[in-house]
Parts: C-alpha cells; structure tokens; sequence
C-alpha cells in the first residue's frame, strides 16, 4: 500500500480543562469546560494530515485498553491508516492533563507515559508499504530509523519537541530538523533567543551540527531557518491567542502538508505558521486544527 505520509511517534488521549488562573498547590478549583480527544506530535500531524484528504498512515504504541480503543477510533474516523499502529496488551495507553488558562493561552502540560516502551517496525512489513514523506517527533526513534532506511527516497521531517535520547538520534539524519525554541537553545547553548545576534548564532550551530535544512519555531515571534542560503527570520501571524495546545504539531503537519503538495519551502513554512494562528484562536489540540477550506482561503 502506498501513503503520501507516514508518521511515527507519540499517541496520546488528552484531558484538557480550561481555568481562569492556574490551580495553587493544595487548592480548589472549578471549571465549566472540559475537552477530550486524540494527542500527540506526530499523531496530530497524522490526524491533520488526513483530516485534509492526503493518504496517510500512522505508526506508534498504544494500550489495547479504553483510552488506546479511542485514540484508535479517532483515527479511523478521518481515515488515518493504522496497520502500523500497535495496541499492547497489558500496556498503557499514553494519557496527557492539560490546564490551559484562555486569558493568556499558556497551560501546564502533565504527561503518563510507560517508561521503556517502544515500537518495533518490521522491515519486511514496512517494503509492503510505500511513501513519499515521513514526519517524526523522536518518540520512537528505532521504529523513525527503521521507516527511514526502508524508504530511502521520502522527504523526511523531524518534530524536535525538546532535546531528548530520540530527538538526539534522529536529528541529523532528516532532511528538514523543525525544532522548537527549547530544543534550539539547549543544542545550542544559549540562554535566549530574544534578539537576532542570538537567533543567528542559534542556527548558524544547528547548520554546523546537523547539515540539513533547520527551523526553529519562536511561537508569536515567528521562525528562523536557514536552507543551505542563510539565515532567515519569518513573523508570525497576529491572533489573539486562547490556547496554544497542539500548535506546534498543526505547523508541523500543515508544513508537511505543503512539502508534499510540492510548495516552495518558503511558501510551506508560511503555510504552516498560518495554520498554527488559526489554531491558537481556539480552545483545545485537535478541536483547532483549521479546515484545509479556512487555511486556503488566509493563506492566499
């Protein structure tokens, strides 16, 4: 079977509830709204991904128990392929808390994750399969390895969340490394990127350590890159942010979006920074992503 995208990551179930201020240790607190659904970086990107019409399939680990069942549901529902999705027995699915404060958009992010758990892709089940782009987050660095050396040829896309055992591994060996400020800053070492000396130097490291084209996302102050043509700096989109979960997995997966739809690079990066806006205007991760008709129609 042939996918335009495989992604191989995290899958979680989310619980996000929304207050007016965030909770003081050993208080009360009270909120009217509360969303569920599917999570995770490279799950997001998946779900966006086909949610948007392309062929897309997901690998990744999960519990064969309630919150595994709906996150696999969920991803049925929009057509995401999950032949390479595993759901253990006996295991635990991932289930992430989140509190997010609509004032500011900020929120607290708790995770449960088994620890020591990891996918195993077999190379003979991966040849039954064909794609042209592949998006990673550095959860499941054996199983990304695995999808990268039976498909040579694809585009390949790490989502570099923080600096971690897997994001580490994988991170020279993408054609496209699109970090996020934290993992940017303790690559390189530095204490902020608040000005361009700071962002400079920033990628001009990353250039020198990895050698692919490198992206760092800066959330309201936009992104710099550099493609192998210099540094680059990018605003972001005004919005009035409400909340900020999964934003960065809505860039990533509409950036991939506009690599495999053969975009200029440039053009994918805006694509993806406007789909990011869009999101961070509405409470909740997947509840935001914005249809491909909203994107289209801000992007021209």
């Amino acid at each position: 079977m042939a996918f335009d995208f495989l992604c191989v990551g995290h899958a979680s179930y989310d619980l996000s509830l929304c207050v007016a201020g965030f909770p003081l240790e050993n208080s009360k607190s009270e909120t009217g709204q509360m969303l569920e659904s599917g999570g995770g970086p490279a799950a997001n990107a998946a779900y966006l991904l086909a949610l948007w019409g392309a062929r897309c399939a997901f690998a990744g680990l999960i519990g064969n128990d309630h919150y595994g069942c709906r996150i696999a549901a969920e991803f049925e529902l929009v057509g995401v392929d999950c032949s390479l999705l595993e759901l253990r027995t006996n295991h635990a699915a991932p289930v992430s808390f989140i509190v997010v404060n609509p004032k500011n958009g900020s929120r607290i992010i708790i995770n449960r994750k088994i620890p020591g758990a990891f996918l195993q892709l077999d190379p003979d089940v991966l040849r039954r399969h064909a794609t042209r782009v592949l998006l990673f987050d550095g959860h499941e660095p054996q199983a990304s390895l695995a999808a990268k050396r039976a498909f040579p040829n694809a585009i390949s896309i790490l989502d570099a969340g923080s600096l971690c055992e897997g994001t580490a591994l994988i991170a020279g060996e993408v054609d496209y490394l699109a970090a996020s400020e934290p993992f940017a800053l303790q690559v390189a070492g530095l204490a902020n990127l608040a000005d361009e000396q700071n962002r400079r130097a920033c990628i001009e490291q990353l250039r020198q350590r990895y050698r692919n084209t490198v992206i760092v996302t800066l959330g309201e102050q936009g992104l710099i890159a550099d493609a192998g043509k210099g540094y680059f700096h990018m605003p972001a989109f005004p919005a009035s942010t409400i909340d900020t979960t999964a934003a960065g997995d809505i860039f990533h997966g509409s950036f991939a979006y506009g690599i495999g739809q053969g975009m200029e690079l440039k053009e994918s990066w805006q694509f993806g920074s406007m789909a990011a806006s869009l999101s961070v205007r509405v409470t909740g991760g997947r509840k935001s992503i914005p249809t491909l008709v909203q994107e289209a129609l801000q992007h021209v």
